[in-house]
């Protein structure tokens, strides 16, 4: 029974982690399209360097929300929720990342109540609905993965992919690599993320950071310009 459970949990963090999972992960760039456009990101070195700078910012504030998220649902904390995503919302600095994480957070709820009978989830799909919360993905991963019983752990390697992979897919629609070069980064990234997470695990919500100015200029611009492939 234990093997049949585990076997269980591995298929939910796949079908969680995939980047077919309909959340809208395709519609996004993480700011890679601006980046590319200004010639900021160019080849597989400079997207490397780039797709580090998004990891790094994600876990230290998306990846330390969604792992309170996390343990705020085993609690039954209800309000630690909430408390969280409203916390995390108020972190962004620019407009379509409250986007993307809002219009993703609902589209996760949505399917979450359809393959969990969990009321502490079905709250919260109510309470995005009528704009109680904000409905942040990140919080929205939090409590999806505790209810499909996947540890933190496992919940922070998937939010970390998550991001790279964005990132990775959208260069091969505006940026000249090839997939043998998004694999050989996406490899590479990997094995930063133990480190992250033995950080980004002891951080409360008041020691979240998100400091890379470059990311959040490339994403104002984007607001403003004329590169309209992805969503921000």
């Amino acid at each position: 029974m234990t093997e049949d459970k585990d076997i269980i949990t591995v298929m939910r963090l796949l079908q969680f982690t995939d980047s077919t999972f309909p959340v809208g992960t395709f519609s996004f760039s993480n700011g890679l399209e601006t980046a590319s456009f200004e010639k900021i990101v160019t080849d597989a070195g400079s997207l490397e360097a780039f797709a580090r700078s998004q990891a790094r910012q994600a876990a230290f504030s998306d990846g330390v929300a969604a792992l309170h998220a996390h343990r705020a649902f085993l609690k039954g904390d209800y309000e630690a929720c909430r408390e969280i995503d409203n916390y995390l919302i108020m972190f962004k600095m620019n407009a379509e990342a409250r986007l993307m994480i809002k219009r993703m957070g609902k589209k996760l709820a949505e399917l979450a109540v359809r393959l969990f009978d969990n009321d502490l989830i079905s709250r919260w799909l109510a309470d995005i609905k009528s704009d109680d919360t904000p409905g942040t993905y990140p919080v929205a991963q939090g409590l999806v993965f505790a209810a499909a019983g996947i540890g933190e752990k496992d919940l922070f390697c998937s939010h970390q992919y998550g991001i790279v992979n964005m990132v990775l897919s959208a260069a091969l629609r505006c940026v000249k690599v090839s997939h043998y070069d998004t694999q050989l980064i996406l490899e590479t990234l990997a094995n930063e993320v133990p480190a992250l997470y033995d950080e980004a695990s002891q951080m409360e919500p008041k020691d979240m950071n998100a400091f890379y100015p470059e990311l959040d200029i490339l994403a104002s611009l984007h607001e403003k310009g004329n590169m309209r492939m992805f969503m921000n």
